[in-house]
């Protein structure tokens, strides 16, 4: 049951890089060195992975995150930034996995962790660059302030809730999720309706 539940909270956190890619990165890092009442750290890592949790991976993460979150409130530089982290999304979605699952050989591993973890970062980070082209057309990228500081509370408080809670986050991510392609295919079907 262990091993679920660390494989669930490595999930949860690579759902959050589809939204900041920096900031799940900085909560495992945190969470590492975070101790739970009886003095045992709040997360742990697999074997290979305590670099981590290291004090220059920490400096690293949190500067990047500063910048990758700036740079998400200036306009038209969003939809840039939304090129480049697409693929890191996914990249560190993958990693962050992979340094939760035990006891499994490195290829199934890294498999599994690409699967899932970059797998459901990807999905996250989908629907975001498609939430933010939609505010950039509708709005003239007015609205993408708004979507940004959204993107940037869900990484935040979904770091901490798959820390804390990974089956509720993972609940809550599926909702998203689910919601936002809901609203794309909603939208995508009143534009053909109307071209016909």
């Amino acid at each position: 049951m262990e091993a679920i539940m660390s494989i669930l909270i490595g999930i949860a956190l690579s759902a959050t890089c589809g939204f900041r890619v920096f900031v799940p990165l900085l909560a495992v890092n945190i969470g590492t060195r975070a101790k739970d009442a009886d003095g045992q750290p709040l997360i742990e890592l697999a074997a290979g992975f305590n670099w981590l949790s290291s004090d220059i991976a920490m400096m690293i993460f949190l500067v990047a995150a500063i910048f990758e979150i700036g740079g998400y409130y200036i306009p038209w530089i969003d939809n840039l930034l939304d090129s480049v982290a697409s693929p890191a999304a996914i990249i560190a979605g993958t990693l962050i996995t992979a340094s939760f699952i035990t006891g499994m050989d490195p290829w199934l591993q890294w498999l599994l962790a690409l699967i899932a973890g970059g797998g459901v970062a990807g999905a996250v980070q989908a629907t975001t660059v498609v939430t933010r082209a939609s505010s950039t057309v509708t709005t003239g990228g007015l609205g993408n302030p708004i979507v940004s500081s959204v993107e940037t509370s869900g990484a935040f408080l979904g770091s901490a809730l798959s820390i804390l809670a990974a089956p509720f986050a993972i609940g809550v991510f599926v909702l998203l999720l689910g919601s936002g392609l809901w609203i794309w295919f909603r939208r995508r079907n009143h534009k053909l309706n109307e071209a016909a």
